[in-house]
């Protein structure tokens, strides 16, 4: 059992086609980050469910910093409760053969780099189960300058970590007691976090209702539905204002001289110019052939 294995990452991870970290790793692009930084968890959401993500959400959780989001690339953990012979040989292997030093939560934050998110699995531990405490989310924030950590289990030191900027940690619980009585069986591995799971790679956003992992090979795509999801949201806000529209023809599927007045005001609008880089052909076409084939113009809600 070898742990951070690039062999490993590989086979999990075959609709990446992108640039990948040395250690296999997907590399989501930077701008992918940036802009998922402007979305919401629900705009995120919607894509994966369509595509069959359905387990990807997790909402019962905790964070340190409540008007924070958190953005960045996941690094995962899977601990289970310590059996003595199977802690030693797996402490020994990563501390002998790979080099690793301390113990299993510290090889994992020393791996850490800019934009990564520590997300572990610690089976919902919070006494003898704080996996970071002041020390240790400190070098989380100067390793990932913007990261973090989403943890199935405790932490301490919340006095401390809420006092790190540059920083968001989800969570389950506190407790003062450190972190005991646990072993490291996977590092970058398939990953539980409550009903949700987590692949090494992965982009997780979090905001106050919770966070949800967004596969690698998904994660354009999601980032420019929500944000064509959010500037027709405000072409429709602002045309519902000017009684141009009924919110049943904002909220159904849009007429062809619908979408062209968009277009137009998406052209010259100073709001959406943040937006410029959008292209609608797909949409147009899209839309097109489905009047074509309900040239009776039903009404389709496509809230």
């Amino acid at each position: 059992m070898k742990f951070d294995n690039r062999e490993d990452i590989l086979q999990i991870t075959p609709l990446w086609k992108g640039e990948r970290f040395p250690d296999g790793r997907p590399k989501v692009p930077d701008d992918i980050l940036q802009r998922m930084r402007n979305i919401t968890l629900e705009e995120a959401w919607g894509p994966l469910w369509s595509e069959g993500y359905k387990f990807q959400f997790e909402g019962d959780l905790k964070c340190t910093h409540e008007k924070a989001k958190l953005v960045g690339r996941a690094v995962t953990s899977v601990m289970v409760p310590m059996r003595p012979d199977l802690n030693q040989a797996l402490l020994e292997y990563g501390q002998k053969e790979e080099g690793r030093k301390g113990f299993f939560n510290q090889w994992v934050i020393d791996s850490l780099v800019e934009d990564d998110v520590v997300v572990v699995d610690l089976f919902d531990k919070v006494y003898e189960g704080t996996y970071v405490g002041g020390n240790l989310s400190t070098a989380i924030a100067a390793r990932t300058k913007r990261g973090g950590a989403v943890i199935w289990g405790g932490i301490r030191d919340n006095e401390q970590i809420v006092e790190i900027p540059n920083i968001q940690v989800y969570y389950r619980g506190v407790d003062p007691t450190a972190i005991a009585n646990v072993t490291m069986t996977g590092f970058n591995v398939p990953t539980r976090i409550g009903k949700a799971i987590c692949l090494p790679g992965d982009v997780v956003l979090g905001t106050i209702s919770g966070v949800i992992f967004v596969p690698a090979h998904l994660a354009e795509k999601v980032v420019v539905h929500a944000e064509k999801s959010h500037i027709k949201d405000v072409f429709g806000f602002r045309r519902l204002s000017e009684k141009k529209y009924t919110t049943a023809q904002i909220d159904s599927r849009w007429s062809m001289e619908m979408f062209e007045d968009f277009m137009e005001w998406f052209k010259t609008d100073p709001e959406a110019q943040e937006y410029a880089h959008l292209d609608w052909t797909e949409d147009r076409e899209e839309l097109m052939k489905w009047h074509e084939e309900h040239p009776e113009g039903k009404t389709e809600v496509t809230l």
